[in-house]
C-alpha cells in the first residue's frame, strides 16, 4: 500500500463530512491500523480505502463524547472557534494563548 503524508496534525480541530462529530486529534495512524472486524463493520458503499491516514480523534457529538477513529478523507478542519467539551482534552493538551492544542509535555513522543 502506498503511504501518504498526513493532513492534519495531532492537536488540529476537525470535524467528520458526513457525520455530525467533531473533535482534536490525538494520534495518527499512516494506514490503516485497527481491527478487520472493525473494517468489515463499515458499509461497503462509503468503506474508505486502507492506504491513508487514519486519525484518533477525541470526538463528540450533541449527546455524547468519545474516541473515534477516521479516515483522512472524511475529515475537514473545523474552523468554527466552539469550545469542546471532552473531558480528556485537559489530560492531553494544554490550550496555548492562540487557541491551538499543544501535547502535553508527558503525552509528547
Amino acid at each position: 500500500m502506498k503511504q501518504r503524508t498526513a493532513k492534519f496534525n495531532i492537536g488540529d480541530v476537525v470535524r467528520h463530512r458526513m457525520f455530525p462529530f467533531r473533535g482534536v486529534i490525538f494520534d495518527v495512524d499512516p494506514e490503516f491500523a485497527n481491527t478487520e472486524e472493525w473494517w468489515n463493520s463499515i458499509p461497503v458503499e462509503v468503506r474508505p480505502s486502507k492506504d491513508q491516514p487514519f486519525y484518533h480523534l477525541l470526538a463528540e457529538n450533541d449527546e455524547t463524547e468519545y474516541v473515534a477513529y477516521v479516515s483522512e478523507q472524511n475529515l475537514i478542519s473545523d474552523e468554527s472557534g466552539v469550545p469542546l467539551r471532552n473531558p480528556q482534552i485537559a489530560q492531553i493538551f494544554d490550550k496555548a494563548p492562540t487557541g491551538e492544542f499543544k501535547p502535553k509535555m508527558s503525552f509528547a513522543h
